[in-house]
């Protein structure tokens, strides 16, 4: 899925923009996403797909009376990256990853992408003196207050939050998310009385409470975390995949092998799922890299009315809050 936000990078650099408008997300999409073989996008991905080439244009992709699916997981996977591109300033983020959001969600499944994003870019706004299971707990903490207080998803993290808080076991933890959202279809969470394949195992919400699990318990702990995210199940390679990306990006390449005791490739073959992308899809992390400070530099100067000081190698970002708890789809 991350090969989604691979492409929305290269979407940013070579349309030289920081907001992608819904034609530039529906063109990047019918160029480098496989229309008739195997194209590795699961439900609400793929309608979007389809009405895209249909000639429907995003937001329209999600809409509940043409996106069947616009509650399920496919949003939360593929835009975390866009927290990146604007560091300390959750509210540009989140601003930049409006539409490829609901590109394929609305809702609880728009607020639960988000929640992930302003996390992404919190990452370069946290006290890095504390602790790192501190500063997971801010960094989350910040995000949650982002969430519309009714939702289920409020909800959900409070739960999560408070099972951990009280000393609870994850195992248990887990298991009684398990009985609250599947088997009673608490707080609004009705995913069960839909009759899905798998019980809706894709679903944004249950993997979203899932992955607090594994973000609370592991405690900063990239490998504890991916640990835990993986023995949780529902459709586990993906939170775990969220908060590797997240922790990795806060220790640095250097962080994730010392954590792994090992070396890990700097190369990536983007023409493994997609295509049509320069140099017959292989890449390599550091390029990728540049890319994505090129981003920043533009969005740190159009976006944030900051500044750039390549000399001393830092951005000059003015500062601005966030929190209004308010719906929005």
């Amino acid at each position: 899925d991350t090969d989604i936000e691979y492409m929305y990078q290269y979407l940013l650099y070579t349309n030289k923009t920081s907001i992608l408008t819904g034609q530039q997300i529906k063109n990047g999409w019918l160029k480098h996403i496989k229309a008739e073989e195997e194209n590795y996008l699961w439900v609400s991905n793929q309608q979007a797909f389809d009405l895209m080439k249909k000639g429907v244009i995003p937001p329209e992709t999600s809409n509940p009376e043409q996106n069947p699916y616009f509650e399920m997981i496919d949003a939360q996977l593929t835009t975390e990256i866009f927290g990146l591109f604007a560091p300390a300033r959750p509210d540009i983020a989140l601003k930049m990853a409006h539409l490829p959001i609901r590109t394929t969600a609305r809702q609880d499944a728009a607020w639960i992408s988000e929640f992930y994003v302003v996390m992404y870019s919190l990452a370069s706004k946290v006290d890095e003196s504390m602790p790192i299971n501190q500063q997971i707990q801010w960094m989350a903490n910040e995000a949650r207050k982002e969430i519309p207080n009714e939702s289920y998803v409020a909800k959900m993290y409070d739960f999560v939050k408070s099972k951990h808080k009280s000393g609870l076991p994850w195992e248990q933890t887990r298991d009684s998310i398990y009985i609250k959202y599947q088997v009673n279809q608490e707080d609004g969470y009705n995913i069960t009385s839909k009759n899905l394949y798998c019980n809706g195992c894709f679903a944004a919400g249950i993997n979203y409470a899932a992955s607090l699990v594994s973000l609370f318990y592991g405690e900063g702990d990239i490998k504890e975390t991916i640990k835990i995210g993986s023995l949780a199940g529902w459709d586990s390679d993906n939170p775990t995949a969220t908060w590797g990306g997240l922790l990795g990006f806060m220790i640095g390449k250097e962080g994730i092998e010392k954590a792994f005791n090992r070396k890990f490739s700097n190369k990536f073959n983007i023409h493994r799922t997609r295509q049509n992308f320069p140099n017959n899809g292989i890449d390599t992390f550091e390029n990728m890299a540049k890319k994505g400070m090129f981003i920043i530099d533009r969005v740190v100067q159009e976006e944030m009315g900051g500044g750039v000081n390549l000399k001393d190698n830092v951005w000059y970002i003015p500062q601005k809050s966030l929190n209004n708890n308010t719906a929005d789809d």
